[in-house]
């Protein structure tokens, strides 16, 4: 049975070439991601004759501006952030263990502690951004990243081990906001057939932190003793202070919305008001999920739904063996017989690898309108990767072409995961709020492997770290089951849907009802 077309389903539920998926800019617009839950397909006689004359070629224009004033600033805002989280890898040998008299275990756990707040403060994040920033996201990221870039200055600064969890505590606070947050924004401007290549491209700022990180440390390590200060702070001061300038320069950068942007036409804002008017809606008239009460129906729904705790393990399959492999990648390579300045440089080209990986792989299933295949390839790319690792881990220096080779693929396959898993949470959430805390939610999930990633590469067991690839390879298999059994869910359940009539669904639910059931409605269809 060819599903019925309706509002609420993504593009990949039709039968039928990619010209039948995209018909008609109606069809565009109903299935766009701003399209909520409950509200009709049909627009008025002056919103079609709009639609009808706003073509392609004009889509193509609009969304390429767009993409210049958002994509960029957010791709620098995440660099930053990760650069930031992840630079006491690189701080680490310069000197940090020895002048804070930490051992193995402190060293984890400073790290690891980090993701403490951020996962707690995650959700609450999204929710102050939706309530209070909505007219200005761009406010509330650029206040984000000053906040965090103080923190990371702090770090530059501790006296103690004491102090290191400190500030490694109030760094996770501000940097929880950002990426649900940035999700977010890029789902008010883009359709959800074309979010994963969006968020594809800003996600490989966090693999091109590992890299530019490891530069950074090579260039910054150079001021050893400057000023009697040593490498190691000199890296979280430069880097910190680096941040806090570029939080300031957001709110003047980064585009709100359409409706106040000067930087499109006022046709290309009429077209965005028409396409997105169900988030502006949402956002501006008081409907029902705008008061209090609703808001904690929301996060009741949001708790409690099951795919999310699914799409959390699937983005295990990402955190666990990346930050194991960011923080520890500087050791790894340096076990391999290289000095301390010629591993912070070989741990470059991973991670270009893992960006130029995430962008193909994002621009692939927007044009197919498909995510779990592209996350579960790249699983087993990570998983092929490890099984390379395991049995040379003990000579690493014989085998270091193909230890070296194998880092590389591993990067090349956690890092597609990451957006790819962000977007399928955005596609199958219906509704800004919950979109908003599902994005959140999914990442507090996501980021328990980061305290997992940051204590299996164990002090004690280096070079060899045998727990450290076990435990990822481990990780990366269960993702893989994640991903599968959700994808097979899913498409049970929108073959059911499939098989409800109009007549029927009308029968047994008001429009009222429809509205309220969101994701769950019966002409809602998961993408695959």
């Amino acid at each position: 049975m060819t599903p019925k077309r309706n509002s609420f389903g993504d593009h990949s539920s039709f039968d039928g070439d990619a010209e039948k998926r995209d018909l008609d800019h109606k069809e565009s617009v109903v299935l766009s991601d701003g399209q909520e839950v409950g509200e009709s397909s049909h627009y008025t006689p002056e919103e079609e004759e709009f639609l009808a004359t706003f073509d392609a070629a004009k889509q193509k224009k609009m969304y390429r501006k767009i993409d210049i004033r958002l994509l960029p600033m957010l791709a620098m805002l995440y660099l930053f952030a990760y650069i930031d989280r992840a630079n006491i890898g690189n701080a680490k040998i310069e000197g940090l263990l020895e002048d804070l008299h930490l051992d193995g275990t402190k060293y984890n756990t400073a790290q690891s502690i980090f993701f403490v707040t951020y996962i707690l403060f995650e959700i609450p994040a999204n929710i102050i951004l939706e309530r209070y920033f909505r007219a200005r996201p761009s406010w509330w990221l650029g206040g984000l990243a000053v906040l965090w870039g103080l923190a990371m200055t702090l770090h530059g600064v501790v006296k103690n081990y004491a102090g290191l969890l400190a500030v490694r505590l109030a760094l996770g606070i501000p940097e929880a906001g950002f990426f649900p947050g940035a999700v977010y924004l890029c789902s008010l401007w883009y359709p959800r057939h074309m979010l994963n290549s969006r968020i594809a491209l800003f996600y490989t700022a966090s693999a091109l932190a590992g890299a530019f990180s490891g530069l950074l440390a090579f260039a910054i390590a150079k001021l050893r003793g400057v000023g009697g200060i040593a490498a190691w702070r000199w890296i979280f001061l430069l880097e910190g202070a680096a941040t806090i300038a570029l939080g300031l320069m957001v709110p003047f950068v980064l585009p709100d919305h359409a409706s106040n942007s000067k930087f499109l036409t006022p046709e290309e804002r009429r077209y965005m008001e028409i396409v997105s008017g169900a988030q502006d809606k949402s956002a501006h008239s008081g409907q029902h999920d705008s008061d209090d009460v609703s808001k904690w129906k929301v996060f009741k729904s949001v708790v409690t739904d099951w795919q999310l705790y699914l799409l959390g393990i699937v983005y295990w399959s990402n955190t666990v063996p990346n930050y194991a492999m960011k923080f520890a990648m500087p050791t790894i390579i340096k076990a391999m017989g290289y000095s301390s300045s010629d591993a912070q440089l070989l741990s470059v080209p991973p991670y270009v690898v893992g960006a130029i990986t995430a962008c193909i792989a994002g621009l692939f299933s927007d044009r197919f309108r498909k995510r779990m295949p592209f996350i579960m390839v790249s699983q087993f790319v990570v998983i092929i990767a490890l099984i390379i690792i395991m049995p040379i881990r003990y000579d690493m220096k014989k085998y270091m072409g193909a230890g070296y080779l194998a880092i590389c693929l591993v990067c090349a396959g956690v890092y597609p995961i990451g957006p790819g898993t962000n977007t399928w949470a955005a596609n199958n959430t219906a509704g800004p709020a919950k979109r908003a805390m599902s994005v959140a939610f999914v990442i507090s999930i996501c980021n328990v492997g980061g305290i997992i990633g940051g204590y299996i590469f164990l002090d004690k067991e280096k070079p060899h770290f045998t727990t450290g690839y076990a435990g990822s390879l481990g990780f990366a298999a269960l993702g893989v089951l994640a991903a599968g059994f959700l994808e097979l869910a899913y498409k049970r359940i929108n073959k059911k849907r499939d098989g409800m009539t109009r007549e029927e669904i009308d029968a047994k639910y008001t429009p009222g009802e429809l509205a309220q059931l969101g994701d769950r409605s019966p002409y809602f269809r998961y993408m695959l």
